[in-house]
C-alpha cells in the first residue's frame, strides 16, 4: 500500500477528511443520530441501542472521538458522551462552501 502524502494537502484538507473517515461507517453515523436524539449517554445506553457489542462499540466511540465529533466527561467510573459541535460546525461550513461554489457556478457537466 503506498502512502498516503496528507503532508501534500492543507492542514483544513486533512481536518475534513478525518472527519469524513470517522463518518465513514454506519455504525459510527448510528452513533452520531442516537447522540442527537438523546443529547448524552453513556457506552451501555448505546450498547442497548445498537445491535454491537460493548467492545466495538468503545472502538467507534474513540474513532468519533479522536475524530473530534464527540466529547467525553468522566461522571463516575463512566464516561457520559455528547456531539462536539464545533466539529459539525466545521462541516457544515465546508458543505455550505462548496454547495454556494456549485450554485454560483451554475453549469453542468
Amino acid at each position: 500500500m503506498g502512502a498516503s502524502k496528507t503532508e501534500y494537502f492543507s492542514a483544513k484538507q486533512n481536518e475534513i477528511a478525518a472527519i469524513a473517515k470517522a463518518i465513514g461507517h454506519p455504525a459510527r453515523v448510528a452513533i452520531l443520530e442516537y447522540l442527537v436524539k438523546v443529547d448524552a449517554c453513556i457506552c451501555g445506553d448505546i450498547v442497548n441501542e445498537l445491535p454491537l457489542a460493548q467492545p466495538t462499540v468503545s472502538q467507534h466511540l474513540r474513532e468519533l472521538k479522536n475524530a473530534g465529533l464527540i466529547k467525553g466527561n468522566i461522571e463516575g467510573n463512566a464516561i457520559c458522551y455528547c456531539i462536539d459541535e464545533k466539529a459539525i460546525e466545521k462541516l457544515k461550513k465546508y458543505f455550505d462552501g462548496i454547495s454556494n461554489k456549485l450554485l454560483k457556478k451554475n453549469s453542468c457537466c
